[in-house]
């Protein structure tokens, strides 16, 4: 990671890179609508930059203040993909769930990418559910 750098802050509006790089991917590429919501607002965001230029994003957050998180909102830009942005996203959140005493972390993977959840620990819980007209599976990992 010595050519990148991390951001991370509480609430979207204190990294507008993290809105950028959602936009440009969720919405602009995959053609998915509700991209942002009132969680935004307290979730943990992160955004990985490659020599100052914003690379990839992602949150976490708990909703009833537990020791269970959700990540959410992964995201690579397209032009940074295939260096391993993405785990060192999901590691970061994890990290940063722990410190504030997450045990387990759940989140809903696009099912065309559960193989890279898998391989970062995740396994599936429930059946195949659509989102916006995307197959998507809910995932769990203790920490």
């Amino acid at each position: 990671m010595e050519k990148y750098t991390v951001k991370l802050t509480e609430g979207l509006a204190e990294n507008p890179d993290a809105r950028l790089i959602r936009q440009a991917v969720f919405v602009e590429e995959q053609g998915f609508v509700n991209e942002f919501d009132d969680i935004d607002g307290y979730a943990t965001h992160i955004v990985i930059y490659d020599e100052g230029i914003p690379a990839a994003t992602g949150r976490v957050f708990t909703k009833e203040c537990n020791d269970i998180y959700t990540i959410g909102r992964v995201a690579v830009m397209k032009a940074f993909r295939g260096r391993s942005l993405g785990a060192e996203v999901i590691g970061r959140l994890e990290k940063a769930a722990a410190d504030k005493g997450a045990r387990e972390i759940v989140l809903s993977a696009q099912e065309r990418v559960k193989g890279f959840y898998e391989r970062l620990g995740y396994q599936e819980v429930g059946e195949v559910y659509m989102d916006e007209s995307c197959p998507h599976i809910r995932m769990t990992k203790s920490l």
